[in-house]
């Protein structure tokens, strides 16, 4: 009979137990790794301010929904999708407030004497980059959240559309 202990599916990452991670089936897989490295925060060759966008736009797309059923205005069909809206553009306007607040305390300017240019890998990790990307994900945050918005009041006419679509 084998070894039971040969036969584990959670190992040390590259077999040394001191490195602090766990190499699993999910978090050691290909897959993953494309998934996370085709995110808009890993992926290469994206300025911070496309990088908000895209995250923006997914996170106001998504936040208004649980404002429509959850919120105070769940019970005025008039109301809900308005209230949702103000509160999902609320919300990203406080994020916005502090991922401001992060990359002000994160990402000084700092002092150069001599007026060289400071060696930075990546953009994201200066102020002005930062800025950049805290300016588009409010941009993405509010433009996705009023597309959903959009969506919700105008549903009859998109579901009629894509029955006609589906149904010829």
């Amino acid at each position: 009979m084998a070894d039971p202990r040969n036969m584990e599916v959670v190992k040390p990452y590259n077999g040394d137990p001191f490195v602090g991670h766990l190499s699993t089936p999910i978090s050691d897989s290909d897959f993953t790794r494309a998934f996370i490295g085709n995110l808009p925060a890993y992926r290469k060759g994206l300025s911070p301010f496309r990088r908000g966008l895209e995250i923006g736009l997914a996170h106001g797309y998504f936040l208004l929904g649980p404002w429509v059923v959850f919120g105070p205005l769940r019970d005025y069909p008039g109301a809900a999708n308005l209230g949702a809206l103000i509160s999902a553009v609320a919300l990203i306007l406080i994020a916005t407030a502090g991922m401001s607040a992060y990359g002000f305390v994160t990402f000084k300017e700092q002092d150069n004497p001599q007026g060289l240019t400071p060696k930075v890998s990546d953009r994201l990790k200066t102020d002005e980059g930062w800025s950049e990307f805290t300016g588009g994900f409010f941009l993405g945050g509010t433009g996705g959240a009023f597309v959903a918005y959009f969506l919700l009041e105008n549903f009859e006419a998109v579901d009629a559309i894509f029955r006609g679509l589906v149904n010829r």
